[in-house]
């Protein structure tokens, strides 16, 4: 049986959920991201990137092809909320999909054309989407994953649905930019282009034994992408194992007062998400990387729990024996991993009930006015420092910076 696959995006999804909460930055130029000289472009606005404005570009660069435009530092919190919304709206709706990002899904449709059809069952569940969550989004529907996601790009500048039929997908890809297909990064690009291999119809006549020569075993991956083949299945998917997030100062620091404050606001952000998901960490790392770029990371094993008076003293100690005074530190992060399902157990020795009342009263302000709006008096100078990476990876970021227009 031939297979269905559907790829589904949500537009511009950061500025999508910036605007269900205000309204008023409807059809205005919208960028998201830390604006500052060394803050890049999370996601902007269509209206944007008629200016030539695209995401991971330089915010510098950005104000100025767009000076006109609304800069939001974002809010993770409520991205994470919505993606959340959309996974359960696909998951009451079809039996097997893969969340590879926060915004991008694939649904494997195979054997549904016996039954209602992958084309009716694929703008259904585009419109249950926007109907139960208000966000705006488009698929493209082919016989892999490759094709699929291409053909959402196609779709975006349309209507928002693209089906590529049985057979017509190596002619399908043929016009496009090499750079269109999922896999190739600048560096490929730009060898591609030195070769003349500006169009995927090239690429589709080049000997697949050359580009083993030429880009290893990555070579062979490319050529079949470019003739429209990928046997990659949709795996099904699974909760997160670890949330994390980075900070990357706009000046390389030495200041110790900043950076534990930093690394306090971090550590307590993250340990409010753990609770909020009911979930526990094992284990607490810390990264840090220098002026130089030389990056560091320790970690070390605990017994699951999600308090912050449990977790901070080991993110300073973990930070402490990193830190090499010599050098200024340019970025700071903090992971936890081996994450479990379940609810704090309360220490007879070093837990008390008014602490464990603390948290459930912080936790309540928190939802119903943000996860910033509590927190350590130590922890408060991180508001006015740095910028967040863009460390996706198939996970929302946890900005901790308070939303701005």
């Amino acid at each position: 049986m031939e297979r269905t696959i559907l790829h589904l995006d949500l537009n511009t999804f950061f500025v999508s959920v910036e605007r269900l909460r205000e309204p008023k930055l409807e059809g205005r130029p919208v960028l998201i991201g830390a604006d500052s000289d060394r803050g890049v472009v999370a996601s902007c606005s269509y209206e944007a990137r008629t200016f030539g404005v695209r995401s991971a570009m330089p915010m510098k660069m950005a104000r100025q092809l767009c000076p006109e435009a609304i800069i939001l530092r974002g809010d993770s919190g409520a991205y994470l909320k919505k993606s959340d919304e959309v996974t359960e709206v696909i998951r009451a709706h079809v039996p097997l999909f893969e969340k590879s990002s926060v915004d991008e899904f694939y649904v494997d449709l195979t054997g549904t054309d016996r039954f209602f059809g992958s084309w009716r069952l694929a703008t259904e569940l585009r419109r249950r989407i926007l109907k139960d969550t208000g966000l705006p989004n488009s698929f493209g529907l082919s016989i892999n994953k490759t094709v699929s996601k291409v053909a959402t790009g196609e779709a975006k500048q349309g209507v928002g649905e693209l089906q590529v039929p049985r057979g017509t997908e190596k002619p399908f890809l043929a016009p496009m930019p090499i750079e269109r297909i999922p896999g190739v990064g600048g560096k490929t690009a730009h060898l591609l282009r030195s070769m003349g291999v500006m169009r995927i119809h090239t690429l589709q006549e080049v000997p697949i034994d050359l580009m083993q020569r030429l880009l290893g075993e990555h070579g062979p991956v490319l050529w079949r992408k470019a003739n429209g083949i990928d046997d990659s299945p949709v795996i099904a998917w699974h909760e997160r194992k670890s949330i994390s997030t980075e900070r990357t100062f706009e000046h390389d620091t030495i200041d110790m007062v900043k950076l534990h404050g930093l690394l306090t606001a971090m550590a307590e952000s993250l340990a409010f998400q753990l609770r909020k998901g009911n979930k526990l960490t094992s284990c607490v790392a810390v990264k840090v990387r220098y002026a130089d770029f030389n990056t560091h990371t320790r970690q070390q094993r605990i017994p699951h729990t999600a308090c912050d008076h449990l977790i901070l003293p080991l993110v300073h100690d973990l930070f402490r024996a990193l830190y090499d005074r010599r050098q200024r530190i340019r970025l700071i992060g903090v992971r936890f991993s081996h994450l479990v399902g379940g609810g704090h157990q309360m220490d007879a020795f070093a837990d008390t009930a008014e602490a464990m009342r603390l948290y459930q009263a912080m936790d309540k302000v928190r939802k119903r006015f943000g996860d910033r709006t509590v927190m350590r008096a130590s922890g408060m100078e991180a508001q006015s420092i740095g910028r967040m990476d863009d460390p996706f990876n198939g996970q929302a970021p946890l900005l901790l910076a308070n939303r701005r227009t």
